[in-house]
């Protein structure tokens, strides 16, 4: 959990299907502000990396200032940045975005060679028991292809990350080993989190990464972690609390996604 000196905020507690009795614990995916937030432009860092590893040991995200693209594998953060460099962060680095669980797999499944992204979604969704759940995953493999993109750190007055992206850097990868993480959310979601499947890649090299647009597998096993608790911690900053955050950004959402 991360705690409350770390991060001012105002925690909401959302329980899915909780059964009677005390709650899950390590099952639970934490999460710093909204999406919604981050895609009108809030870009600061509230809440700093070493909040996150109290919090879980695989998630994904971004950081102050959208410097680039948030990977967590195994409790250590790793930055991939706009140029496609990759580095590890220092506890005191902040994020203004992040989504964090301990990952327990639940179940693991061999993924057949040429499954691409949309071909996954289908058939992840096809196993899962409810929609009204969240799901972590972690995909460890080798890709025939592998499409990623970071952003490039932002200055003030901050930009809505859908004009950001559309200067965002490529990258293209073929038989890349490593590993996939993310999570797919719920519908209901919207404008908190991103509904469906948000994924970011790490080589096994540890050299090259980002943002998951597209690939095809050669060999991969995905494990699945259900998680039927949702934290949410809101920023209580100026930025944050001033925002309208009524508008409905699900198209802005889409362009930057994919």
């Amino acid at each position: 959990m991360i705690k409350k000196a770390a991060l001012p905020a105002i925690a909401l507690l959302c329980l899915l299907a909780l059964p009677s009795g005390a709650f899950a614990g390590r099952d639970t995916l934490t999460q710093v502000s909204t999406i919604d937030a981050l895609l009108g432009g809030l870009y600061d860092g509230v809440a700093p990396v070493g909040s996150l590893r109290e919090a879980g040991d695989l998630g994904i995200g971004t950081f102050h200032a959208l410097d680039g693209e948030l990977v967590m594998i195994d409790g250590q953060v790793f930055q991939v940045r706009s140029d496609g460099s990759v580095r590890t962060v220092d506890d005191g680095v902040t994020t203004p975005f992040a989504a964090v669980t301990f990952f327990d797999a639940d179940r693991r499944v061999d993924i057949p060679p040429g499954t691409d992204f949309t071909a996954l979604e289908t058939l992840v969704d096809g196993l899962l028991p409810t929609d009204n759940l969240f799901y972590a995953f972690r995909m460890e493999g080798r890709f025939r292809t592998m499409k990623t993109r970071s952003v490039p750190g932002q200055q003030k007055p901050y930009r809505p990350l859908v004009e950001v992206v559309k200067q965002q850097p490529i990258f293209d990868f073929s038989e890349a080993e490593g590993t996939i993480v993310g999570f797919r959310c719920p519908a209901f979601v919207k404008g908190i989190n991103v509904p469906g499947y948000h994924l970011h890649f790490l080589s096994a090299d540890r050299k090259a990464g980002g943002h998951v647009l597209a690939f095809e597998v050669e060999q991969a096993t995905l494990a699945i972690d259900p998680t039927a608790e949702f934290t949410l911690r809101l920023p209580e900053t100026k930025a944050f609390t001033a925002a309208d955050l009524t508008a409905d950004r699900a198209r802005e959402l889409q362009k930057v996604e994919k």
